[in-house]
């Protein structure tokens, strides 16, 4: 299926046939957060600093059945949310999804990625999550967007990975063989799909990855059809993501997974190793890592922005000593307890003195207080500030 149209019009089926996300609706607010998917932490994490505006405007491109665009909206009240999307079954169930949450920020319209150029106007948040893999061509896809995003802006990325999906595309091919001249019907492509894994020895790998790692959502159809029967599927590994990248025109920020990209969780026991590996490129190095974790590499996560972003490291005591902190808003159970969900909605437990300084910043969005100001009245130091910094719990606004 090389054919631009034909592949765009067998993507759509699939997702008219199995409308996606297939997450239920809700008549509140979604539940949890995605920091990626907040502007304050999302612009945060790439610039070091809070952003100066919340009214932004933000583009879901891809959206499905709306279960991201409708974090967006919730997450970014004061945001003007729209979403995009090339199956009308999937935009009327985001329609539906977002009216019964109550999320009134947003409109949809029915375009692909090719046709957002009609849209009018640029956006701050571009979110492209698990579509230009799904596109006849993703560079044109990303391309289509950088040209959408405003001077400053951020465009967040989710791509599929070869090395970590190696046992889905093998199970891909294989439907599609049993399936024959019957591929394209997708709910027959889900029942042989059901029916290979049933059947294959229960130590057989691809049986065995797929119970591991993906049984459990796939339980739903929407799932595994979206998984074993997609009819365009374009996978990566570092060089080729680059490739796209580079191709965007936009600056790399960098990987909103970075505990993955750590060269250190694989090989910190060796100081050799580990200073042959810093002498390495950053390309290198991400190459090197998912050389010897493939499983982990299930996909691509990243930033992109459009030049001029300004940054801030907080390198300078006296800079950071005049900052003004607060709390993270993707940080849930913290004014109670110094174990509390952290920015990725995982536990985490914070020293004493750490949490004291994140106690003292609650108060900050009408005191005002600065980083000086805070430490004059708890037990903590300039590395309890910069430590809460990198772990996303605190947001920090420069002084003029």
């Amino acid at each position: 299926m090389s054919n631009p149209q034909s592949i765009s019009t067998a993507v759509a089926k699939l997702y008219n046939t199995y409308p996606f996300p297939p997450e239920p609706l809700l008549d509140e607010p979604p539940p949890g957060y995605n920091w990626r998917w907040n502007w304050l932490t999302a612009y945060s994490f790439c610039t070091g600093q809070k952003p100066a505006r919340r009214d932004v405007r933000i583009l879901d491109a891809g959206c499905g059945t709306g279960v991201g665009t409708e974090y967006l909206a919730h997450l970014n009240p004061e945001a003007t949310v729209v979403g995009i999307d090339l199956s009308s079954g999937a935009l009327a169930v985001a329609q539906e999804r977002c009216q019964k949450s109550g999320a009134s920020n947003v409109a949809f319209y029915h375009l692909s990625l090719f046709d957002v150029k009609q849209l009018p106007g640029e956006f701050d948040l571009i979110n492209c999550v698990g579509v230009l893999h799904h596109t006849p061509d993703p560079i044109l896809g990303i391309q289509a967007l950088a040209k959408k995003l405003a001077p400053g802006g951020l465009l967040h990325v989710f791509v599929y990975g070869e090395l970590g999906r190696w046992e889905i595309k093998l199970m891909q091919e294989a439907i599609a063989l049993l399936q024959g001249d019957r591929r394209g019907d997708y709910t027959d492509g889900v029942a042989v799909g059901r029916q290979l894994f049933a059947t294959l020895p229960k130590n057989n790998r691809l049986r065995k990855r797929e119970e591991e790692r993906w049984a459990w959502e796939n339980q739903r159809d929407g799932y595994f059809a979206d998984m074993y029967v997609h009819p365009q599927e374009i996978d990566y590994n570092i060089h080729t993501v680059f490739d796209l990248i580079d191709a965007s025109g936009l600056d790399f920020v960098g990987f909103s997974n970075p505990q993955v990209w750590s060269a250190e969780r694989l090989i910190g026991k060796d100081p050799e190793l580990m200073e042959r590996a810093q002498r390495l490129g950053d390309r290198q190095r991400h190459r090197l890592i998912e050389l010897l974790d493939p499983q982990a590499i299930t996909h691509y996560e990243f930033f992109l922005a459009r030049h001029p972003l300004s940054t801030q490291d907080w390198e300078s005591d006296q800079e950071l000593l005049a900052a003004i902190p607060e709390p993270s808003p993707c940080i849930q159970g913290w004014q109670d307890s110094p174990q509390f969900f952290n920015v990725d909605y995982q536990i985490t437990r914070l020293e004493d003195a750490a949490w004291q300084f994140l106690l003292g910043c609650q108060e900050n969005p009408t005191a005002q207080k600065t980083v000086a100001e805070i430490l004059e009245t708890v037990d903590a130091s300039l590395e309890d500030v910069r430590s809460l910094h990198h772990q996303q719990l605190i947001l920090l606004t420069p002084t003029p």
